[in-house]
């Protein structure tokens, strides 16, 4: 079965531009009963990046989806996925400039830990991101760019209901 792992842009740009809280209640339903049948996860990277805006959508997620919806990176097969995405980026100090390259693997950035959560198992494993692909972009290392390297498959919300046949 495919696992669909969310980036926090599926959840930001949803509430704040795409699916308001208050006026697109079937399309948060839906988040709803897909993270309960575990057909959606996310890390708790993203989880931190959200919860630092304390905000409707914070409340939502605590209030609605299941505890295990955020699953630990601190694991022995994430962490080897994350020291070679960033021995990737670091290889590709000739094409992103410095700041690129030091945003995407801060910390605190969930980027470079989504795609090595989905390294942990590439063939059933998919990343949801509004990201779109700009290779020759040298300010800012994007998701897709990074899944294109490692085999990792992603898709953008709409796709993502696409895939799973729902509609809302």
């Amino acid at each position: 079965m495919d696992v669909f792992i969310l980036d926090a842009n599926f959840f930001i740009q949803a509430h704040r531009i795409n699916y308001p809280l208050d006026v697109a209640t079937g399309f948060w339903k839906k988040v709803k009963d897909l993270s309960e049948s575990g057909k959606i996860i996310s890390i708790d990277k993203v989880k931190n990046e959200i919860f630092e805006n304390e905000d409707a959508l914070t409340d939502w997620i605590k209030t609605n989806l299941p505890a295990s919806f955020f699953v630990s990176t601190n694991t022995a097969d994430v962490l080897t996925n994350y020291t070679n995405v960033a021995r990737w980026a670091n290889s590709k100090n000739t094409h992103y400039l410095p700041q690129a390259i030091s945003e995407f693997l801060d910390a605190d950035n969930a980027d470079a830990w989504l795609v090595a959560y989905a390294l942990s198992d590439a063939t059933h494993n998919y990343i949801i991101t509004q990201e779109i692909s700009e290779p020759n972009k040298k300010s800012k290392i994007k998701i897709p760019d990074v899944c294109n390297h490692f085999g990792i498959r992603y898709a953008n919300t709409i796709e993502l209901f696409r895939k799973l046949g729902e509609t809302f």
